[in-house]
This record gives C-alpha cells, sequence and structure tokens, in this order.
C-alpha cells in the first residue's frame, strides 16, 4: 500500500496587501473588532476595501494596531497622544528622504566645483599673458621672478 506524503505550501504575501478581515485582524491585533471600527474611524488605521466594501486588513495594518495598543495600555497614551505621535514619525519620514536627496544633490555639487577648479588651474597656466612691445608670450617661457632680496643679472 503506498503512503501519503502530506505536503506542507507556504505562500507569501505582501505585508501591505489587504487579506484579513476585521475579525481576524481584530483577534490577531487581541482587539474587540468595534475598536478597529473606531481607530478607523479616527484614521489611525485605512483598511483597504474589498470590492463589495469588506474590510480588509493588512499585516502592517495588525502591526500598526499592536503599536496603537502597545502605546494607549503600556505607555498611557490617550488616542491624540497615539494620532500625534503618528504624525510626528510621518514628518520625521518625509524630511528624512529630503535630507537624503539634498545630500545627494551636495554631492554631485562638490563634485563639480572640484572639476571646474580643475579646469580653472589647467586654463590659467595655458593663459598668454601680455608683454610690453605687443609679443606674446606664453607663461611658462616668461622668466622667473628672482627670490626676495636677489637681482637677476641680464
Amino acid at each position: 500500500m503506498a503512503r501519503r506524503v502530506r505536503t506542507t505550501t507556504r505562500v507569501q504575501v505582501a505585508s501591505d496587501r489587504g487579506v484579513f478581515m476585521i475579525s481576524v485582524a481584530a483577534e490577531l491585533a487581541e482587539m474587540h473588532p468595534q475598536t478597529l471600527r473606531m481607530y478607523e474611524s479616527r484614521g489611525l488605521i485605512e483598511p483597504q476595501r474589498s470590492p463589495k466594501g469588506t474590510r480588509l486588513y493588512s499585516q502592517k495594518d495588525v502591526d500598526r494596531l499592536r503599536r496603537i495598543q502597545e502605546m494607549t495600555a503600556e505607555l498611557g497614551m490617550n488616542l491624540a497622544g497615539v494620532e500625534r505621535v503618528f504624525e510626528l514619525e510621518r514628518q520625521l519620514e518625509t524630511m528624512s528622504r529630503k535630507v537624503a536627496v539634498l545630500e545627494k544633490r551636495a554631492a554631485e555639487l562638490t563634485a563639480e566645483v572640484e572639476r571646474l577648479e580643475a579646469v580653472r588651474r589647467e586654463l590659467r597656466a595655458e593663459i598668454v599673458p601680455y608683454v610690453g612691445g605687443g609679443e606674446l608670450v606664453r607663461r611658462a617661457d616668461l622668466p622667473r621672478p628672482a627670490p626676495r632680496g636677489e637681482t637677476r643679472a641680464s
């Protein structure tokens, strides 16, 4: 008799894809479904909706619900405080992205300044000074001035 082998299939789901109905999300976050509805009405959580309007919570939503629970139950924050924390985190993330863009631009500008300085040095070495009498002489061909205190014999 052939033995049947049971295989397990694991499915990877993006953490921001809404897959949990409200009852499952509430159980995972260890809170009452009505609490999820209240958090949604306050704008603390924004579940996705199915084509028929059913709330669908993602793993990120469940993690956020757990954070809200932690801030209120363990840290003693009220929901206004939780809202403020989330707003400040959003602002920090936005500013961090802006700083990264500015740092990249500063590095590009620094490299451009260095490149232009090198070009300036090259051009300066090639400048042809005017010498009385109308002759054009390359700077490299000009006699070097004598060190201080010495005179050069002609």
